[in-house]
């Protein structure tokens, strides 16, 4: 199985690139893990949030393969402790025999056709947080759940 985080833009911010680059490195010493940039929608501020929305989704639809399972980073997802969220991994890596890809919504969330193909909805806090936030947060929870799963002293209960 590999993982995929994908995402609407690059990280502009380089302090948030360069830890989001770190913690990538890392996980993929235990599993193969990407992130897929989808480039930035043009002209959005002539469009309504729901178009905005619907052309996002057209993108990351179109960026998944046949086997895929989609899982959407949502506040209305479920929430999990660092050991569940390995726990969910471990899981995967039995079912899951393609990629396992996770997506950061745009600005206003998904579209209603990302919400019926997505297999799953998982939130990362009640907090809202940037977008260029969740990449990292979502990176370190990832490398975090490979190092749990392995027993090594990185988490801390």
């Amino acid at each position: 199985m590999k993982i995929e985080l994908m995402v609407i833009g690059k990280t502009s911010a380089r302090y948030l690139q360069e830890g989001i680059d770190n913690y990538v490195k890392r996980t993929n010493y235990y599993m193969p893990f990407d992130i897929r940039y989808i480039p930035d929608i043009k002209s959005t501020k002539a469009m309504t949030e729901e178009k905005q929305k619907e052309k996002e989704g057209e993108l990351f639809l179109n960026a998944l393969t046949p086997g895929d399972v989609l899982v959407l980073l949502d506040e209305r997802g479920k929430e999990m402790t660092s050991r569940e969220f390995a726990s969910y991994i471990d899981r995967k890596s039995v079912t899951v025999s393609k990629r396992l890809v996770f997506v950061v919504g745009g600005p206003y969330g998904f579209s209603p056709a990302m919400y019926e193909r997505a297999d799953d909805k998982i939130s990362l806090s009640k907090m809202t947080f940037s977008h260029e936030m969740v990449r990292l947060f979502f990176v370190d929870q990832t490398y975090r759940a490979m190092t749990i799963l392995r027993g090594e002293p990185y988490h801390h209960d």
